[in-house]
C-alpha cells in the first residue's frame, strides 16, 4: 500500500487541491439574513377559526387566530376545557388564552412553524400556568382561497377552518 505524501504530489496538483478545498470551505455555509423572507402570499393576513364541528360536545377544544406577515406567524389560541386538569389558580373556569410567535416556511402542502410560546405582550414565556417553551406545530394546507384556508394539524388531524379578517401586505423588516 503506497503512502501519498506532499512530496509526491506536484506543486500544481497541491495548489489545485488547496483551491478546491478553500472553495468548498467558504461556500458551504451562509449566514441567515437578518431580514424577513417573503413567506407564502396566500397566507398573508389575519385569520380566525370561528368554531369546530361538535365543539359543544367536546371536553376540550382550542380555537385559533393567526396573523401571517411575511415569513412570521403570530398565534392566539383560545382554550376551552370542561375537565380541570391543572391547578385551580390556573384553570380560570375552563377558559384561557395562549400566545405564540415564530417563523414559518411553506414546503409543498406543509406549513412548518418554528417558534416559542409568549406572554400576551410578545415576550418569551419561560414558565407559568400553561404552555411554555417551543411552539412547533406542523400543518397540511388542505384548501385555500382568497378568503379562507383549511389547515390540518399533523398532530391531531382535525381540520382548522380559517376565515380571513384582514389583508396584510408583506413589507420585510429586520428581525431583531
Amino acid at each position: 500500500m503506497a503512502i501519498i505524501s506532499i512530496k509526491n504530489i506536484s506543486s500544481k496538483t497541491y495548489l489545485l487541491a488547496l483551491a478546491i478545498g478553500m472553495f468548498f470551505f467558504f461556500t458551504a455555509c451562509k449566514f441567515n439574513s437578518d431580514m424577513q423572507g417573503e413567506g407564502a402570499s396566500f397566507l398573508q393576513g389575519e385569520w380566525v377559526q370561528d368554531s369546530i364541528p361538535g365543539q359543544q360536545q367536546m371536553m376540550q377544544y382550542t380555537l385559533a387566530k393567526f396573523k401571517f406577515t411575511c415569513d412570521s406567524v403570530y398565534a392566539t389560541m383560545h382554550v376551552n376545557n370542561k375537565v380541570q386538569t391543572i391547578p385551580d389558580s390556573c384553570y380560570k373556569n375552563g377558559s384561557w388564552t395562549e400566545h405564540a410567535k415564530g417563523i414559518y416556511v411553506l414546503r409543498g402542502d406543509s406549513v412548518i412553524v418554528d417558534g416559542i410560546y409568549t406572554k400576551e405582550n410578545g415576550k418569551q414565556k419561560i414558565s407559568g400556568c400553561y404552555l411554555s417553551g417551543q411552539y412547533i406545530p406542523r400543518f397540511k394546507v388542505v384548501y385555500h382561497s382568497a378568503d379562507s384556508v383549511v389547515l390540518e394539524s399533523r398532530f391531531d388531524q382535525r381540520p382548522i377552518v380559517l376565515r380571513k379578517t384582514k389583508d396584510i401586505t408583506c413589507v420585510p423588516q429586520k428581525r431583531y
